[in-house]
């Protein structure tokens, strides 16, 4: 009798991750501060980093953080203390020596595209970047196309007082830049972000805000925005407790190619093999690859 009450109980519970969007059983990569706001004369956070399903939950990955950096409120470099990776995450801290608010974040830069070498179209190989992309392309290619990555993964933690001194925009990849400061926001009231794409306002870029404990509930409880003329989006928050913020663009190659928007492989694209996809020998397409970037942040939203 309980082997088949647990038998029925594993089928439900199967049965109901099968149910879900889509969007539920993605990887996502995320960092997790212990506070968002702290106060005190010898304040540190710490920070759980990690890939996984269900957000801020340990169960696929640890994140590397070998490139996690810190800032203080005047824009000197902090230390990343006590660093360790696990088999499910990754852990650190930071010393707020100062009042006022720290960016910790992980960025990267690359570089995608191909070339063609004695007829054959090759691709540029992972880890090119735009300082050794010389390097990467052998005497004799022709119809060289590139498109720079960035990827941004970072969050903001405050002593005290927040301060908007860290947010200046290095014109590279997406950034936040306040409106609405993100360690000062509280349920039920409305709270303002603008975005921007290499120092310019990201008109109709997508966001999504998705809030943690996915892993405890039927409904991924997802919020979609788009940005206006401006890259800005408003957001009233229905309940306290910590978002994970997403946006980005690119993915491919124009024209609707492989990996591309609507192609094989791509956003609303079936995969290789499958009804309706190509075989897999179809050739590759022939636009330039797309400008890709990401951005990420876990904000903290507190009860009124």
């Amino acid at each position: 009798m309980k082997t088949r009450i647990l038998r029925t109980a594993a089928g439900i519970a199967l049965a109901a991750v099968l149910a879900l969007p889509a969007g539920v059983q993605a990887h996502r990569q995320w960092m997790l501060p212990s506070a968002t706001v702290l106060s005190g004369n010898d304040v540190w956070v710490s920070v759980d980093a990690a890939v996984s399903n269900d957000l801020f939950y340990f169960e696929h990955t640890a994140a590397n953080v070998d490139n996690v950096k810190a800032w203080a409120p005047d824009g000197t470099e902090v230390k990343i203390e006590n660093a360790f990776k696990s088999r499910y995450r990754s852990t650190f801290d930071v010393h707020l020596t100062q009042k006022g608010t720290y960016r910790i974040a992980n960025v990267s830069d690359g570089v995608s595209g191909s070339y063609t070498l004695n007829g054959k179209e090759e691709r540029l190989p992972r880890g090119t970047t735009p300082e050794n992309l010389a390097s990467k392309i052998p005497a004799g290619a022709t119809d060289i196309q590139t498109a720079e990555s960035n990827n941004r993964n970072e969050i903001f933690v405050t002593s005290g007082e927040p301060t908007t001194t860290i947010f200046k925009p290095t014109g590279k990849g997406i950034e936040l830049v306040p409106v609405s400061h993100p360690n000062d926001l509280v349920s039920g009231e409305a709270a303002t972000f603008q975005f921007l794409l290499d120092g310019k306002p990201a008109a109709n870029l997508g966001v999504t805000i998705i809030p943690g404990g996915i892993r405890y509930r039927d409904q991924l409880n997802q919020i979609d925005a788009k940005t206006d003329k401006d890259g800005k989006i408003t957001v009233t928050w229905p309940e306290p407790g910590m978002y994970w913020l997403n946006a980005s663009i690119g993915g491919g190659r124009e024209g609707g190619g492989a990996g591309g928007p609507g192609g094989p492989g791509g956003p609303g694209g079936a995969a290789a093999g499958t009804p309706g996809a190509p075989p897999a020998a179809a050739p590759r397409p022939a636009g330039p690859p797309q400008r890709r970037a990401s951005y990420i942040t876990t904000l903290e939203v507190l009860a009124l």
